[in-house]
Parts: structure tokens; sequence; C-alpha cells
């Protein structure tokens, strides 16, 4: 968890990101409060976050951060709130109370469901349908559910989870008495003491449950997994006066101006407001994102159309990739004991010509579709040693980035510029020059690598009158290092094709 606090001429702008506490370091020293929300795990697989508790930190956080940046609540112009997208929580709305904690977007209970269906008859019956009518019309509308599997990462399984498990969320559904919100439309509830119920344009998106091209709820996939269309907020804009915190909370009302999912936020952080502007996020997981501008492009694979953000008349969209458990892997290793500071990894990889043949493959595939997929070594030798072992699971992150960028370079076709990168794995060399290597393209650190809490700032200066305009917003960007290709890709291609022969081997373990 972390808040950012930005100011000039007595004002300042409040934004804050929430992350798990084994997924997200924080980079800032500004605040002594407790940074870290603890993940919960009730039974294997099963990934929770205690909403009391989240509630309880994020409030600390800001009241902390606005202390140690020497203001006062009455100076803050606004609030900008950046989440995780993918967790959700389901509540009463007449008691506020919740059915269950947040569901974590890493949650896997879902996983015998997803199986179920994407063996279906009457999903493959789908696939037919909306190929015939994408062939008729050539509309890309019809082209995502021509291809459409689900996975555990999506919430509208875990949604139907909850509906199908949780008899209280079910009855309270009935009598139009049942919320949904992701942690964005949680803590606008519980902010404004349940007077605003609402999420936004890129957090809607973001469900699978929000159809992009209709911008609207999608009832036919709800309808398919027995989702009540009642429990849905309403969605507004990204940048947009979402109301006032109760004066209660942070002792004065605070506008609140902006709320944004955590990819979409760093995208407007790293300033990529143009079309072919790329975002590289490496934390928990790892997010490539594409600005389309005013195109939303749909392609069958590993990539999935979004809005980035809405702002008034605009609006932008993304086209995203991500591959799942790239900096747990990492932080797993150092639970391990493989190292014991994370800044020493890129010295562990360079201290050695190769990995020795030694192959890390990660928790799940680029694609994310086998959730039964465990994670492994394969090719380990009498003289493997740690460093082999850590420089595996670097090279590993570096491969899938490959993997993924070759696949936006043939399905998005638009001019990609330069790559920005953020997320703690960003801070690690390593990983950056074998990725710059092997996409053959430049690619730029940020000072500040949680650009999600920036993102959100700039989005609620922008609604305050904070900032007039963008270019003030480009003018506060600080690049830290710029990585240029140094090696041919053909250096690693033994290496790469070593680990691909790997992942075959490797699912359904």
């Amino acid at each position: 968890m972390a808040a950012e606090v930005l100011g000039r001429r007595g004002k300042a702008i409040v934004s804050w990101l929430s992350l798990p506490r084994d997924l997200y370091l924080c980079p800032s020293d500004l605040c002594d409060c407790p940074c870290e929300v603890e993940t919960l795990h009730p039974r294997p697989g099963w990934v929770e976050l205690d909403p009391e508790v989240l509630w309880s930190q994020f409030t600390e956080v800001v009241k902390e951060s606005v202390q140690a940046a020497g203001l006062h609540m009455r100076q803050i112009a606004g609030l900008g709130i950046s989440t995780q997208r993918g967790t959700f929580i389901t509540w009463h709305k007449r008691t506020g109370k919740p059915f269950h904690n947040f569901i974590s977007w890493q949650d896997q209970r879902s996983a015998d469901l997803v199986n179920s269906w994407n063996k279906s008859l009457l999903l493959k019956v789908i696939h037919v349908i909306f190929t015939v009518l994408h062939f008729l019309t050539g509309s890309d509308r019809y082209l995502v559910p021509s291809f459409l599997t689900f996975s555990t990462h999506q919430t509208s399984m875990k949604l139907s989870w909850v509906f199908k498990n949780i008899r209280e969320a079910e009855e309270a559904a009935k009598k139009n008495n049942c919320c949904f919100g992701t942690v964005d439309t949680w803590l606008l509830y519980r902010l404004t003491k349940g007077s605003v119920y609402a999420t936004d344009y890129s957090n809607a998106s973001s469900t699978a449950i929000f159809e992009p091209f209709t911008k609207c709820w999608t009832p036919t996939l709800c309808n398919l997994l027995s989702i009540p269309m009642s429990i849905y907020p309403p969605v507004k804009d990204t940048s947009f006066n979402f109301g006032s915190t109760d004066s209660e909370i942070f002792g004065v009302p605070i506008p609140i101006m902006a709320v944004v999912g955590d990819q979409q936020s760093a995208m407007f952080g790293e300033c990529c407001f143009h079309p072919g502007d790329v975002k590289l996020t490496m934390g928990t997981g790892g997010f490539w994102n594409v600005n389309t501008g005013e195109h939303l492009f749909a392609s069958q694979g590993s990539l999935y159309p979004l809005i980035g953000w809405k702002i008034g008349e605009e609006l932008v969209y993304l086209t995203e990739g991500s591959i799942s458990d790239l900096g747990t892997a990492i932080k797993w290793a150092q639970d391990m004991e493989l190292f014991t500071d994370v800044d020493g990894t890129t010295e562990m990889a360079q201290s050695i010509s190769d990995s020795q043949g030694v192959c890390f493959i990660p928790g799940l595939q680029v694609s994310g579709d086998d959730p039964y997929l465990s994670a492994s070594f394969i090719g380990l030798k009498p003289s493997t040693n740690r460093n082999h072992l850590v420089r595996s699971i670097l090279e590993s992150v570096a491969f899938r980035n490959k993997l993924l960028y070759d696949i936006i370079v043939k399905k998005v076709h638009i001019p990609l510029q330069t790559i920005r990168a953020d997320g703690g794995v960003s801070n690690n060399s390593f990983v950056m020059q074998m990725t710059s290597d092997l996409i053959n393209k430049k690619i730029e650190k940020p000072t500040n690598v949680d650009m999600s809490s920036l993102g959100a700032a700039f989005l609620a200066g922008l609604a305050s009158g904070f900032w007039t305009d963008r270019e003030q917003l480009k003018k506060l960007r600080q690049v830290e290092a710029v990585f240029e290709p140094q090696k041919d890709s053909e250096e690693y291609r033994p290496a790469m094709d070593a680990w691909l022969q790997a992942m075959k081997h490797s699912p359904h373990w």
C-alpha cells in the first residue's frame, strides 16, 4: 500500500494505491505506517484480503502521508484512488456488511468451474455462432466471444462461484440488496458512508463482465454464469468528481477526483497519452499495455481490449497482455533463501555466463490458461548453485516478456514507441537489459517505479484544476535509466529454445 502527495502553492493532491503484502514493496519513505496489506489463504489456492484491515490501513496511510509531507488535510485539493482491478467483494446494500472477504485476482477457487466451462459443448456453440457473426459483419465486437475462454483470473468466474456457494449473497441479490465492487467501488462506498456507489470505465472494463465495445455490463455473459445484473455499480468517467469523503474520516471533506485501475493508472503516470505508446509494468505480474487511441483492437491469443480512461468526451482504448506470477516468483525465491537482498540478484545473475541449462518454469504460462500448472526447475545438476537458480528465474521473466512482445507486434497494427517500464522488478537491471536485447527496443525506467500512484494523482489533479494540461505532467516525469539493445537477440537463442522446450514438458503437472 502506498500514498503519494504532490503539492504546490499551498495545495496538494493525494493518490493512493493498494496491493497485498507479499506482492508489493513500498518504494517511498514518506510514512512510517504499515505499507503492506496482508493476504489471507484460508484454503489452498484461495487468496483473500480482510476488508476491515484494508480500510484501516488505507485511512492510516493517507493520514500519515499527509502529515509526513508537512501538510494539513484542509490543504488537500483532491484524492485519487488506484487499485487492483480484479480483486472484488460483495456486500449488503442496506447494511453495508460484506458477504465475504475480498477475493483476490490471484485466487484459484474457480479453477474447477473454469475447467468445466472451457470443455463444455455450450462454449463451443458460442464460438461457432460468434465466428459466423464476425465473418458476416467484420465487426471486432464479435471476434472476442468467438474465441472466448475462461480463466481463474477473471472476475466473472469467481463472481459466479460466489452466487453458487454463498447463500446470503444469492438471497440478497434476489431482493436487489446485493452490491458488487472491485476495491475502488468499495472504498468509494466507505469513504462516503454509502452515499456514492460507482466505479469508472478503466476498472469496469478490466472485470471481463463489462463490454468495452458497447460500454455496458454484459447481460449475455451474466445470464450464462447466473450472475444477477442488479448487482453492478454505475460507471463514471475516470477523472471525475465522485463526491467528497465524509468529514468524520479525515476531519474535513476531501473531494474524490479520480478512480482508476492500477495498470491504466500506471499508463497515465508514464504519460503514455498517444497511440503506440507502450507501458510495461513488472510487479506481481507483468502487464504490457499499448495505447490504441480511439480504436479498440480485438485479437485472438493473449491480448485483450480495455478502456484506458475516459475524461469527458475523450475515451482512450488499450490493448493489454499479461504475464502471471512474475514478481511473485522472485519473492518466493527470497522466502526460500536463495538470496537475501533483491538488489543483489542482478550481481548473482551476472556472476555466471549462463544458467548452466537450468530452466525455471513459472506457475502460469503467458496466456494463463492452465490453472493447475505448478512452478518448477528443470535441468538441475550436481554443479547447480544458487546463482544458476536465480539467473534462471530472471531469465524466465525476460523470455516471457519476449514472447508477449512478439504477440503484440504481430497483432497490434500500430507503430510502437519507446517502452516505458515500471514496477518493482524494473529495478533489476539484468532483467531490463536482457528484455531490451531480446525485443531490440529501448526501454526507459522512471525514477519513481510506483507509477500507479502517480497516475492517480495526475488524473485527480487534472479534474480539480491542480494542473491545467498534460504538458505540465510530462515535465514532472523523470527518467532514471535507459536500457538500449547491447546484444543480438540470436545470442540468447540456445537458452530460450531450451526454456521453451522445458515449458512444453510442464503443463498439467
